[in-house]
């Protein structure tokens, strides 16, 4: 029963701060906002270009497909699985947050747990999809190439206890955090 709700807890939690995580960056306190320029962001994933995450992205894929030495039988599957876990937008909530201020603090605070649920909720779609994708690629993987899956796998996973799925994560698109 404790390994039920370990699980739970942590989503709950994980939720919740990216809750108070984007409302956080909705004010931005002096220093930091767009006109600070690159170093006071850091490199977060939120701030990354996005033509440069697929650059990286595409490299680890064709990385893997040469360890994996695929047949030309494996090509259709191996093309369906990239598609599928190629990274979506992340969208703004800039007109969410214009909405927002608007509202008084109850009705914020609803219309902040119906956003909320909805954005999980699209996560939750979109980590299914990927984890179907790798899945069924992974099936039409020999013994040998799924060893070597594997380890790239775990590897690009990087040591997050598997909650990402697919080689560029579980995100959905690319989600900040």
């Amino acid at each position: 029963m404790r390994t039920y709700f370990k699980p739970l807890h942590t989503l709950i939690l994980a939720g919740a701060l990216s809750t108070l995580a984007g409302y956080s960056m909705a004010q931005p306190t002096p220093g930091t906002g767009p006109s600070a320029g690159p170093a006071a962001h850091g490199q977060s994933m939120a701030r990354q270009d996005p033509a440069k995450m697929q650059a990286r992205m595409t490299q680890r894929l064709a990385n893997i497909k040469v360890k994996l030495k695929l047949t030309p039988a494996q090509e259709a599957a191996w093309t369906t699985y990239t598609d599928a876990v190629k990274p979506t937008p992340w969208t703004s909530m800039g007109a969410s947050h214009a909405e927002l201020s608007k509202l008084p603090t109850p009705e914020r605070l609803d219309r902040m747990r119906t956003l909320h649920a909805e954005h999980m909720a699209a996560l939750t779609v979109r980590m299914d999809q990927r984890a179907e994708a790798t899945k069924t690629f992974y099936a039409a993987l020999s013994a040998d190439q799924k060893k070597v899956f594997d380890e790239q796998f775990n590897r690009l996973a990087g040591g997050h206890g598997g909650h990402r799925v697919g080689p560029m994560g579980g995100q959905h698109g690319r989600h900040p955090g």
